[in-house]
């Protein structure tokens, strides 16, 4: 039990070794500073991860074709494989109860895009009506791409907000029309980007009547999917996988490309590459972890540092106590007061300073990767009471030691 007479004996020995006392403090402080930093910045990592794939739908499967590599069927390899809307269509009847979201892509870069006397150089892209919702895009005017628009070839244009800061001086776009590449485009909505201004360089219209008013046929460049939501990550990964893998034979199948030409067709698969990154995240959060943690193991060793000296000053006051009745428990229960006090004191200083910088500071630091870094309250508060443990405990031997002292031999000690 803590006492008045207990509480001055500590202060007592604590003023008299000041300049240690100090630097064990600071690192102790600095030990559980450091490790709550690291584990907020391994969190804004994290948010910073997590927001990135909030830019694209969960789940988002895109394919697209290649040049084959290997020689099939008589057929010589370096063959460019063209998709068609029958390839697009191939995989949506099969898997149709699999699909969530889809759209076919035909793109097309460096167009002219002409308003009155402004023009610019943009990417199009024809599409169907998922496709903006795959991107994780806003509608901020008017509308997107409908159904409608794709059966009757309307030419109607979704375009980016930097499209309409180019173009429309007057902040006035929908049902104004533009020139693409020689033809009108009736602007029926404005979209944004979560990804930045690169996307909203970008105007999209139907797949359809880009095909036909540019002379496309049937072609397209590619096709995207997401798929159903599944419960948990691993049956995620493992229908995407299955997905993936069934479309690509079917498509080879069709292309006649052989079985084990992986070149030939292009698959980006987002439930995959989210796996990579979180398993990134998670390395870098146990590298700060063991860093922090031997930070702060340097800090305790300091503690039974001092509490060696402190005893080894204070052996002769021991041998007084134990001559006049101590017992050797409330002999090391002085010594441990005073190492779970200054653990304690300096644990929670550091604490506190991490915190305050993490609330303030941590919101102006946001970048592409990293945003918001901060720590649970409960971890960071486990945390400074695993350290006064580690604190007690280093603390410990060094009070064992001095309760083991015999009253002669402290009274002789110089």
């Amino acid at each position: 039990m803590f006492n008045i007479e207990r509480w001055q004996e500590i202060f007592e020995a604590i003023a008299k070794n000041k300049l240690r006392t100090f630097l064990t403090g600071i690192s102790v402080a600095s030990g559980i500073f450091i490790l709550v930093i690291l584990l907020g910045a391994g969190k804004g990592l994290q948010n910073g991860i997590e927001k990135q794939f909030e830019n694209d739908a969960e789940g988002i499967i895109e394919i697209w074709s290649n040049t084959t590599t290997k020689e099939y069927k008589g057929l010589n390899p370096g063959r460019i494989i063209q998709f068609r809307n029958s390839d697009y269509d191939l995989p949506v009847k099969k898997f149709d109860d699999q699909i969530d979201r889809k759209s076919s892509t035909n793109i097309t870069w460096g167009a002219s895009v002409t308003y009155g006397k402004e023009a610019g150089s943009y990417q199009y892209r024809g599409v169907s009506p998922d496709y903006l919702s795959i991107e994780n895009g806003t509608v901020i005017e008017g509308r997107f791409i409908n159904d409608n628009d794709l059966k009757n070839n309307e030419k109607v244009v979704a375009i980016g907000l930097k499209v309409k800061q180019d173009l429309f001086k007057d902040g006035k776009a929908i049902g104004k029309e533009v020139l693409v590449n020689g033809i009108n485009f009736k602007v029926v909505g404005v979209f944004t980007d979560p990804s930045g201004e690169r996307e909203e360089t970008r105007l999209y219209m139907p797949v359809t009547t880009i095909q036909r008013a540019y002379g496309a046929g049937d072609k397209i460049n590619g096709m995207m999917f997401v798929l159903n939501k599944k419960a948990n990550y691993d049956e995620a990964l493992a229908q995407s996988k299955n997905f993936t893998n069934s479309v690509k034979e079917l498509l080879k199948s069709k292309n006649i490309i052989a079985p084990n030409d992986d070149s030939a067709i292009g698959v980006y698969n987002s439930v995959e590459d989210a796996k990579q990154f979180y398993d990134l995240n998670l390395y870098i959060r146990l590298f700060f972890w063991w860093v922090g943690i031997c930070t702060i193991i340097a800090g305790v060793v300091g503690v039974s540092n001092i509490m060696l000296i402190i005893v080894k000053e204070r052996t002769k006051e021991i041998g007084i106590r134990k001559a006049l009745g101590a017992s050797p428990v409330s002999i090391i229960g002085m010594i441990l007061h005073e190492s779970i006090f200054i653990t304690t004191i300096a644990g929670f200083v550091g604490l506190l300073a991490s915190l305050l910088l993490l609330e303030f500071v941590g919101p102006m630091v946001q970048s592409e990767f990293f945003r918001n870094p901060e720590v649970d309250f409960s971890v960071a508060l486990t945390t400074l009471v695993l350290l006064v443990f580690a604190g007690a405990m280093a603390g410990f031997f060094p009070a064992y030691r001095a309760a083991k002292i015999k009253p002669i031999v402290a009274l002789r000690d110089e």
